[in-house]
């Protein structure tokens, strides 16, 4: 029975993403997109990686699915359409895409059995971080540089959306809500977000022991800020408003002052001081989850389109 489902999560993961190329109009290619990252989630699951599914979820198919529809809708608005491809161009990309899946393949029939994992020294050192979940000790303890350069891109992507706002607009606030409301979105801006936010604090708070963590906390609160703000519930922020900047810095400054205490109480650079492992890690968390929040929510609502509020 999950042999069945396991291949029939396969063949629909593989015809949603014949969908995606073969689509010729952009949205529907971006909800195929959509119902690929859902489905892809699932499919992480079955592998037992509810950790990935979860960020798969969110950030692969939620947030840059909403991304490329506000992209979309804000070209289609513009009246400007994407030229069709030639029949040639359309081929080269389908021979790249092959020989990509065709290398992607061997490198994975080529793994040795069992394949070298690292899983049983990183088991081994958990009790040193105090946390229960092993994948938020890689994150957060074992390559915490990498989680905090990731976090230090998401705000280099925001400041150069921000930099498409034409100059006279620069600090002003992006405009999310529609010129009409839905009642259905206007009902649910009323229910969903106490849900949300308990949702995303749930998230965030066992992410130190069970399946969550800053990224999924992150979005499902961007999620709920955009909920409200694009039914008209409350207004888009000024870009250069105080509020928003702090919680888009907080993140990985206490980050970094934390991995330059390190020189001092402990090992050196992102070492964490005995005993205080944990405390720290879910203080960073929940710096984290704020800046991770803010920022998703100020790129898919975009650019500046009103002037600075005074």
């Amino acid at each position: 029975m999950m042999a069945l489902l396991d291949l029939s999560l396969a063949a629909l993961l593989l015809l949603l993403a014949l969908g995606v190329v073969a689509e010729r109009q952009e949205r529907g290619a971006i909800i195929a997109f959509l119902a690929f990252g859902l489905m892809l989630g699932l499919a992480w699951l079955r592998l037992a990686a509810p950790d990935v599914a979860l960020t798969e979820i969110a950030i692969g198919g939620g947030v840059t699915g909403i991304l490329l529809l506000r992209a979309e809708a804000a070209l289609r608005g513009r009246g400007k359409t994407e030229e069709p491809l030639r029949r040639t161009g359309r081929l080269a990309v389908a021979v790249a895409c092959a020989m990509i899946s065709a290398g992607l393949g061997y490198a994975v029939l080529r793994f040795a059995t069992p394949a070298p994992t690292l899983a049983p020294a990183a088991a081994e050192a958990l009790p040193a971080t105090e946390l229960g979940n092993p994948v938020t000790a890689v994150l957060l303890a074992y390559r915490a540089l990498d989680t905090l350069l990731e976090k230090v891109v998401v705000l280099l992507a925001l400041i150069g959306v921000w930099s498409l706002a034409p100059d006279g607009l620069w600090g002003g606030a992006p405009v999310v809500k529609p010129a009409a409301v839905p009642a259905p979105l206007a009902w649910l801006a009323r229910v969903l977000p106490p849900f949300g936010v308990v949702i995303g604090i749930y998230m965030f708070w066992v992410g130190a022991d069970a399946p969550g963590g800053t990224f999924q906390a992150g979005t499902v609160l961007a999620a709920m800020w955009l909920l409200v703000t694009m039914a008209g519930l409350y207004p888009a922020p000024d870009t250069g408003a105080r509020l928003p900047r702090l919680l888009l810095a907080g993140g990985p400054v206490l980050f970094l002052g934390i991995a330059f205490l390190g020189f001092v109480f402990a090992e050196g650079f992102l070492a964490y001081p005995e005993g205080l492992a944990k405390p720290l890690i879910v203080a960073i968390e929940a710096a984290l989850t704020l800046s991770v929040a803010a920022a998703l929510a100020l790129l898919v609502a975009g650019p500046a389109r009103k002037a600075p509020a005074r």
